[in-house]
């Protein structure tokens, strides 16, 4: 029987250093609300439910997807070139939002996560376009997708 779903997703912790609390959060509600709620198949397959391991190798996003069981069933190498400006830009507009949250007036922290809020949307899209040949997945899966990719990338 067929359950397009992940039930457990890790991330290869070995390039972290260290996170800072409001990044640690990030993985934490990232995580939680994937797991409470995705859709995750491979292309061309039945199957599932889904472990999966994020790892970044040889400047390459790697998706290892095991079964229930642990058993490998696929690893997706996916270039991340295309995705540098955009983890950089949501990096500039974070950073900018937790400064916000601190002192600014309600109006101005709604106007900045906004813009959060569209890098989000158009990572989503651009990862959903680039696991097509691999996988189906929702656009709030690739959304919390994206920001464990953007996880792997802080480096202290």
């Amino acid at each position: 029987m067929s359950d397009p779903r992940i039930t457990e997703i890790t991330l290869d912790e070995r390039t972290v250093l260290r996170r800072s609390p409001d990044i640690e959060h990030e993985r934490k509600v990232a995580i939680y609300d994937l797991l409470q709620q995705n859709r995750f198949a491979l292309a061309g397959e039945e199957g599932g439910p889904f472990r999966i391991r994020l790892g970044i190798e040889g400047g390459q996003l790697v998706i290892d997807v095991a079964d229930e069981a642990g058993a490998a069933l696929r690893r997706i190498p996916l270039a991340l070139t295309p995705f540098r400006r955009i983890i950089k830009d949501y990096f500039v507009v974070c950073e900018t939002y937790y400064d916000a949250i601190k002192t600014d007036s309600p109006s101005k922290i709604e106007a900045i996560d906004m813009g959060r809020r569209s890098l989000h949307d158009e990572a989503a899209e651009m990862l959903q376009e680039r696991l097509a040949p691999y996988a189906d997945l929702d656009r709030d899966t690739a959304r919390r997708l994206f920001t464990l990719i953007c996880v792997l990338h802080v480096r202290g």
